[in-house]
């Protein structure tokens, strides 16, 4: 009688491991696959480009700035440095990531090409694309940039995110907002996204 009682027992307590074993053989599988997705949509989305392509990307983008950003001309006088990342493109199946190519302005003459890649994991589903610049309002703020292999929002320095209906003068900016990110699509300025451990790396396109 013990030993039935052992054995099935121990049948139990097995076939439990083996549950857990195949739920954690899924969990990895179904992660691998939403990775596989995003990866791929990022990868068709977001090829590389050109400085040409970058150069018109960045032009376009900055014009939609001006025009769709209330103060955009204003902004971008009073910054040391502009980074614009146009069409930056967001895809998520659970796995998510953001990936995009743009240039960096000083004095309004591009000063460097940047790529831009960040990955997270949470609820979330779907693509869109949206235009990012973000201003250097310090010399400080420019040359810390600069100067890094790999500049990380969040890490590297706290990016401050204008969204619509916010009504922030250069003086403030400058003073308590050293970094500041703006991002919009067609429709003007969006709410609610987020540039926190977002890197940007510096590349050399054809």
């Amino acid at each position: 009688m013990g030993c039935i009682v052992f054995v099935t027992i121990y049948l139990n307590i097995k076939g439990g491991l083996m549950i857990m074993d195949m739920r954690k053989s899924w969990s990895v599988l179904s992660l691998a696959i939403c990775f596989t997705l995003v990866f791929s949509v990022l990868a068709t989305m977001s090829y590389a480009k050109t400085k040409e392509e970058i150069n018109a990307s960045v032009n376009a983008a900055m014009d939609r700035f001006k025009k769709d950003v209330k103060g955009g001309t204003e902004y971008l006088k009073g910054a040391k440095a502009v980074l614009v990342m146009p069409n930056i493109t967001k895809a998520g199946f659970v796995l998510g990531g953001k990936y995009g190519q743009g240039a960096l302005l000083v004095g309004g003459k591009t000063n460097g090409y940047y790529s831009l890649a960040e990955g997270s994991v949470g609820w979330q589903i779907g693509a869109m694309k949206y235009d990012m610049v973000i201003l250097f309002m310090t010399d400080e703020a420019m040359k810390k940039f600069r100067t890094s292999e790999g500049w990380e929002a969040g890490v590297d320095a706290e990016v401050t995110i204008i969204d619509a209906g916010a009504d922030v003068s250069v003086e403030t900016l400058r003073s308590q907002h050293p970094v500041a990110g703006f991002m919009f699509d067609q429709k003007g300025l969006m709410g609610g996204l987020s540039v926190k451990g977002a890197k940007f790396s510096k590349i050399t396109p054809d």
